[in-house]
C-alpha cells in the first residue's frame, strides 16, 4: 500500500472514530419532565421520529433555521388483572380489540386452576397513539379490576444518539468508498475491505436498534390477566368454605349411589348366573329324594 493511501485510510478511521464518540457524549438523557426535544445541532443531525409512535405533536420553538424541535420516543407498558364472567370470551374480545387498534396477539394462555375454573393470560400490542383507548375498553369488560400498572420509557436520547452515530458511520463508509476506487494493489483492496467490514456491520447494528425502538414505540404492550369471577369471589367463613363442604357431600352422594349401582350390575350378571348354576343339581336331588318319599307313602299304604 502506498504511503498516500495508508496515510488517508488512517486518517479516515481516526476522524470517524472521534466523531462516533463524540456524537455518543453529545446526547444527554433529556429530564423525565420535558415533553419535547430541542436539538441546536444543524438540521442533518437530527432523526425523523417515526409517525406512528405515540406521541402528542409538538409546535416548533422558534424560527431559527438552525433548531429543530423532535417529539418523544416513549416505549408505553401496562399489566392488568381483571375479573371476567367468562374467560374464554373474554379472550375472544380482546384478541379481536388488539386488531381494531391496529395490532396483534403477543401470546395467551389458559390453565383449569381452582374448582375447575378457567383462568387466562393474554399478551396484546395495540397502537400506541390509542393506547388510553384501548386501556379504558379493557377495564369496560372486567367485573373489577384487581390490579393495574402502567409504566413509559423514553428512549429518544437513545434513538438521537444511535441516529448521529449512523450518520457519522455512513460518511466515514462513503470516504473508504472512495479510497477503495483508488486502490490499486490486492493489499490495499483488502485493507480498506476490511475497515468497510467493520463500519458496515457496525452500521446494520445501529439500523436494527433503532428499528426495535420505533416500532416499540408505535406499539404498546399490554399484558392482561383474566381471573374467572367464581374463583375470585369464594364464600369462605372463617376458612370455613360452605360450598367446598356442599360440594363434597355432593360427591360422596354421587360415589355411594354408584357403588350401589355397581353392586347391582355385579349381582344381575355374575352372582345370580353362578346361583342359578348351583341352585339347578340341588333343586334336581330334592325333587327326586321327594318322589322316592312317595313313592314309599303309596306303596306302604297298599300293603296295609
Amino acid at each position: 500500500m502506498t504511503i498516500t493511501l495508508k496515510y488517508r485510510l488512517a486518517l479516515v478511521t481516526l476522524f470517524g472514530s472521534i466523531a462516533i464518540a463524540a456524537s455518543a457524549c453529545a446526547a444527554p438523557a433529556a429530564p423525565p419532565y420535558i415533553s419535547e426535544f430541542t436539538s441546536m445541532a444543524a438540521p442533518t443531525a437530527a432523526p425523523a421520529m417515526p409517525e406512528s409512535a405515540g406521541r402528542a405533536p409538538v409546535q416548533p420553538a422558534g424560527e431559527a433555521a438552525d433548531q429543530s424541535v423532535q417529539q418523544r420516543l416513549i416505549i408505553r407498558t401496562a399489566e392488568l388483572t381483571i375479573v371476567v364472567k367468562d374467560t374464554q370470551e373474554q379472550m375472544s374480545a380482546l384478541a379481536k380489540l388488539a386488531e381494531e387498534f391496529g395490532g396483534f396477539v403477543v401470546s395467551s394462555s389458559a390453565s383449569r386452576v381452582q374448582d375447575d375454573a378457567l383462568q387466562g393470560y393474554i399478551t396484546l400490542r395495540v397502537d400506541a397513539t390509542r393506547f388510553d383507548e384501548a386501556m379504558n375498553r379493557i377495564r369496560a369488560l372486567a367485573v373489577e379490576v384487581r390490579s393495574e400498572s402502567v409504566r413509559g420509557e423514553d428512549v429518544t436520547a437513545e434513538y438521537v444518539d444511535l441516529d448521529a452515530r449512523l450518520r457519522n458511520l455512513e460518511a466515514t463508509e462513503a470516504q473508504l468508498q472512495k479510497i477503495l476506487e483508488q486502490a490499486t494493489t490486492t493489499e490495499d483492496v483488502l485493507a480498506v475491505y476490511r475497515e468497510l467490514t467493520q463500519i458496515r456491520e457496525q452500521i446494520e447494528q445501529i439500523k436494527g436498534r433503532m428499528k426495535y425502538l420505533s416500532q416499540s414505540a408505535a406499539l404498546a404492550t399490554i399484558s392482561v390477566t383474566l381471573i374467572p369471577d367464581a374463583l375470585a369471589q369464594p364464600i369462605q367463613v372463617g376458612g370455613w368454605r360452605p360450598e367446598g363442604v356442599a360440594k363434597s357431600a355432593v360427591e360422596a352422594l354421587i360415589a355411594t349411589l354408584q357403588g350401589l349401582a355397581s353392586l347391582l350390575i355385579w349381582l344381575v350378571i355374575v352372582v345370580l348366573p353362578v346361583l342359578l348354576i348351583l341352585a339347578a343339581p340341588i333343586s334336581l336331588i330334592v325333587l327326586l329324594i321327594r318322589r322316592a318319599r312317595r313313592n314309599k307313602g303309596v306303596e306302604a299304604a297298599k300293603t296295609s
